[in-house]
C-alpha cells in the first residue's frame, strides 16, 4: 500500500482543557477549568453521549470569544480512557464538506458544484450535502457523526433511538429508487479507537434494518475516520462498514 493522505481541520483559537463535573438538560455542560473555576458551556450534542460523559473525565473546550452567546464556550472533546472523541456533531458536516471541495474524499470527488443543507426532494427536512455535475448528476450525502465505542476497535452509530435518523435512511432510499441518483450515507467516525463502523442494532434494530435495505437498494453506506486530538481534526481516510445482521449479538 502507498503512503496513506492525511488532511486536518486545526483547532483555532487553540482548545482549554477542563475537567467535566456534568452534563445536563442535552445541550449543557459544567466543567471545572485547571485554575478551578467553574463554566458552564454548550453541548452541541443531541445524543446519550454513551462513555463520553462520565463526570471527571477530561475535556476541551473551544472558545467563540462571542459575548453574545449566551453560552461563549462549546464542548468539542472528551478523553473516553485512552481515546479522544470529538462530541461536537457539527464539526462533522464541517470537515467532510471541506474535504470534499479540497478532493481529499476520491469516493465523493468530481463534482462541479457542493450545496449545504439541501431541500429533500418530494420530501420533508433537508440532508446534509448535495453534489451536482452535468456528466455525474447529482448525489445526495447524509453525514451522521459517530462517537460510541463499543469493544475491539468497532464503533456503532446511533448511540441512542433516532426517528430523525430512520427517516433520513428511508429518504435516501426513496431518492435512490425515485430518482435514480447517488444516495450516500456517510458515517463521521469521531472516535479514536474505532476501526470498524457498524449500526447500533442492540440500541435501535429498527434503524440497522433500515440500513441494510438501503444498501440492496442501491445506497451506498461508507465510514470516514475523522480522527480527533486537542490540536485538530485529521481527516484520516476510509474505514469497514459492516452492519450486522439480524439477531447478532
Amino acid at each position: 500500500m502507498g503512503r496513506r493522505w492525511r488532511w486536518s481541520v486545526i483547532y483555532s483559537p487553540p482548545l482549554i482543557e477542563a475537567r467535566l463535573v456534568r452534563r445536563h438538560k442535552r445541550f449543557l455542560a459544567d466543567v471545572e477549568l485547571e485554575d478551578g473555576s467553574l463554566l458552564r458551556a454548550h453541548c452541541p450534542n443531541t445524543g446519550a453521549m454513551t462513555g463520553c460523559s462520565d463526570p471527571g473525565s477530561r475535556v476541551w473546550l473551544w472558545d467563540s470569544g462571542n459575548e453574545q452567546r449566551k453560552y461563549r464556550h462549546t464542548l468539542e472533546l472528551v478523553a473516553a480512557g485512552a481515546d479522544w472523541v470529538c462530541v461536537n456533531t457539527a464539526r462533522a458536516n464541517q470537515v467532510i464538506a471541506a474535504a470534499i471541495e479540497e478532493a481529499r474524499i476520491p469516493l465523493l470527488a468530481g463534482y462541479e458544484s457542493l450545496r449545504r443543507e439541501p431541500a429533500i426532494p418530494g420530501g420533508k427536512g433537508r440532508f446534509d450535502l448535495k453534489l451536482s455535475d452535468a456528466a455525474k448528476g447529482d448525489c445526495y450525502v447524509e453525514l451522521k457523526s459517530l462517537t460510541l465505542g463499543l469493544t475491539d476497535g468497532c464503533g456503532a452509530f446511533p448511540d441512542t433511538p433516532s426517528e430523525r435518523a430512520l427517516k433520513h435512511v428511508a429518504q435516501l432510499r426513496r431518492v435512490r429508487s425515485e430518482m435514480r441518483c447517488r444516495a450516500v450515507l456517510m458515517y463521521c467516525v469521531m472516535h479514536s479507537g474505532v476501526r470498524i463502523a457498524t449500526t447500533a442494532d442492540a440500541i435501535q434494530p429498527a434503524y440497522g434494518e433500515q440500513v441494510r435495505r438501503a444498501m440492496a437498494e442501491g445506497v451506498e453506506v461508507y465510514a470516514w475516520r475523522c480522527l480527533p486530538t486537542p490540536q485538530e481534526l485529521i481527516v484520516d481516510g476510509r474505514l469497514p462498514f459492516a452492519s450486522p445482521p439480524p439477531d447478532s449479538p
